[in-house]
């Protein structure tokens, strides 16, 4: 810890508990570790009563997540003014720009920090199609933008994202990572234990994909490519964790190609479990096909001591490169997939092994070392308002 101490206000999503998504994850984890480094925390989310407990005192929900937008947005101008009238704040730190929108004005004297996990109107509408929704998300999000006096982003290729699409000036961008527990994926269990207690098989490779099930996550590309790595490998297995609207036309896809036997949806994995499931693989995929600005499951992947191959697309290869130029893929598209996971496991191209992986999550991606990164922005940003 360093520097003066700090009260910030956290704009959140959802309560990672209700509603797991990699920004909620990233919320819940700076609400745990910041005040380590000198910054307390208050934050606000859309959830349950329950989110109070859960959050240990810290975190209240404004309205449901499942209630009208006018609800919602109403109930954020509304905790936020009783946030302010309890305490005037040191930082406003937002997650979300939706939710922080209507507390325009409400913090006019405090420095404001933005998390910018991803451009939220692109990725509601992926296919690039939404008409006015899409430009109203845009415009709501360059509005709440506009009034912060830093910006964090995950990686470099979502700050050449944040100037180039909403008109951020470089000089008040930073890059802080990503993170994770890392102790919590360190898993103890040997592969073959991880397995056991599974219930997945001992003699067979092992490929674990963990993902929504939507299109920009490049799952179609993943199965496709497993059509390639059968016939090299024909006991090869995949299992792909998450739901998603994606869920009935992936498993058309792949009856479609007779992977039966070596590509299977296993649907929801509880988050205790999630360690496990990466322990108990050879290698992990993420084929992204668009719109990834960091992607957590390459660092929790690596945490639990198994190598990720990615997809050449936004912030996973500054994720990975690092540590190994070979977990990069040279292109993305089946074919490159397929040859890449074939490579791995025959041994033809030489990932990091379990010691190493786990060395440079610790080093780089756990919340401690990244939350002391955020706190830093947060003074800097106090500094320079």
């Amino acid at each position: 810890m360093s520097g003066t101490p700090i009260d910030s206000l956290q704009i959140g999503m959802h309560w990672f508990n209700e509603r797991p998504g990699g920004l909620d994850r990233m919320f819940k984890a700076l609400i745990d570790t910041l005040p380590d480094q000198g910054v307390s925390v208050r934050g606000m989310v859309a959830g349950s009563p329950g989110v109070f407990d859960a959050s240990g005192g810290r975190v209240l929900a404004f309205a449901g997540a499942q209630e009208q937008l006018g609800a919602r947005l109403w109930g954020s101008r509304v905790q936020s003014r009783a946030l302010r009238a309890a305490k005037m704040p040191d930082v406003v730190a937002s997650h979300f720009a939706l939710y922080a929108a209507p507390t325009a004005g409400v913090f006019r004297r405090v420095p404001k920090v933005v998390h910018f996990h991803g451009p939220w109107a692109a990725e509601s509408y992926p296919g690039g199609g939404g008409g006015w929704s899409r430009a109203a998300r845009l415009a709501l999000e360059r509005f709440v933008y506009r009034g912060a006096t830093r910006h964090i982003v995950l990686s470099r290729a979502f700050a050449q994202l944040l100037h180039e699409t909403y008109g951020v000036r470089e000089e008040r961008i930073r890059v802080v990572p990503g993170c994770v527990d890392v102790a919590r994926f360190n898993v103890r269990a040997t592969r073959i234990k991880a397995r056991e207690r599974l219930g997945l098989p001992q003699d067979r490779p092992l490929l674990f994909c963990m993902r929504r099930l939507v299109s920009r996550m490049g799952l179609e590309d993943l199965i496709d490519a497993m059509a390639i790595v059968k016939p090299a490998l024909p006991d090869v297995l995949l299992t792909i964790a998450g739901t998603g609207p994606l869920e009935e036309q992936l498993q058309a896809r792949i009856v479609a190609r007779g992977l039966e036997r070596n590509v299977q949806l296993v649907g929801f994995v509880a988050d205790d479990k999630v360690p496990l499931w990466y322990r108990a693989a050879d290698l992990s995929v993420v084929p992204t096909v668009s719109l990834e600005g960091f992607g957590l499951t390459t660092i929790e992947s690596l945490a639990a001591g198994t190598p990720v191959l990615v997809t050449p697309v936004g912030g996973l290869p500054e994720a990975v490169a690092p540590l190994s130029a070979e977990l990069v893929l040279p292109s993305g598209g089946f074919k490159a997939i397929g040859e890449g996971i074939m490579e791995v496991l025959l041994g033809q191209r030489a990932v990091p092994d379990n010691a190493a992986c786990r060395a440079y999550a610790r080093k780089h991606f756990d919340q401690a070392v990244v939350a002391a990164q955020v706190a830093a922005v947060y003074r800097e940003a106090i500094d320079a308002f």
